[in-house]
């Protein structure tokens, strides 16, 4: 065959394919379990950060040691031991007929359309008594389903922490969600007022500091409507009846050895 034919060419180029694909899945697969571990340690940086004691220098599992992960029933409000906390993944039970929930659009304040029944969260500890509750949340924005952590401290309705993980907003936009400003604004933020009910709320200004219910409210993002509205739907979704709302009334009442 001359070397310049087009089955020579043809033949040099599928065989230089099947290297390459051999020695890519070869490589995804021997990086697996670094990636896996990876993306774990990520999942625990975030929950240090919206908790507020995340510290660089300090390996994360040793900081990660005061905090206890459990599963709870949304349905229920009750924590349940049918799952392995350390491995359960709200995102695929979600797309599991049988441990997943179809929200009606007219509760859909998210935007999601399914959730799992099943959600993983996480107990700060401190001396056998709660300091902090850290909740999953996520909703859709203008480009992208966001990610977060929302940290509250034990009365369950201040704020100690809220901050996104992962989203597809546009930066200098929406991608504002993740400036450490419009983060640290919710510290000291309210979910709920004396009575119970849902107030928090994103408006499309800057709060008024020295009105009556400011501490209901957040900054909204200048030039990203759309995807500051998200962030105030998603909370008023998670934290209201059809997300934690029951399992907070519920742990107001029974504590966390229910």
């Amino acid at each position: 065959m001359s070397r310049d034919s087009t089955g020579k060419v043809l033949t040099v180029a599928f065989v230089l394919c099947v290297i390459c694909s051999i020695l890519v899945s070869a490589a995804a697969v021997g990086l697996s379990e670094r990636q896996e571990r990876n993306k774990a340690e990520e999942k625990k940086r975030n929950i240090l950060q919206a908790a507020g004691f995340y510290e660089a220098d300090v390996p994360i599992n040793a900081q990660f040691s005061k905090i206890e992960t459990r599963i709870v029933d949304l349905q229920t409000g009750e924590f349940t031991s049918d799952f392995d906390a350390a491995n359960f993944d709200s995102r695929s039970a979600a797309r599991d007929p049988e441990t997943s929930y179809r929200i009606s659009p007219d509760l859909d304040l998210a935007g999601i359309k399914t959730r799992s029944r099943y959600k993983d969260i996480y107990l700060v500890m401190d001396g056998g008594e709660l300091q902090q509750l850290i909740l999953p949340v996520h909703g859709k924005g203008l480009w992208s389903t966001m990610y977060g952590f929302i940290s509250l401290a034990n009365d369950f309705t201040t704020v100690n922490g809220f901050a996104f993980y992962e989203h597809g907003e546009t930066p200098g936009l929406g991608g504002e969600i993740d400036n450490p400003g419009w983060k640290k604004q919710w510290q000291g933020k309210k979910i709920y007022d004396e009575a119970g009910e849902t107030r928090i709320k994103v408006l499309k200004g800057m709060v008024d500091k020295n009105a009556q219910n400011a501490v209901y409210q957040a900054d909204g993002l200048a030039g990203a409507t759309l995807t500051a509205r998200g962030v105030g739907d998603l909370l008023k979704y998670w934290m209201g009846d059809n997300g934690y709302k029951p399992f907070i009334a519920r742990l107001k009442t029974t504590g966390v050895k229910q």
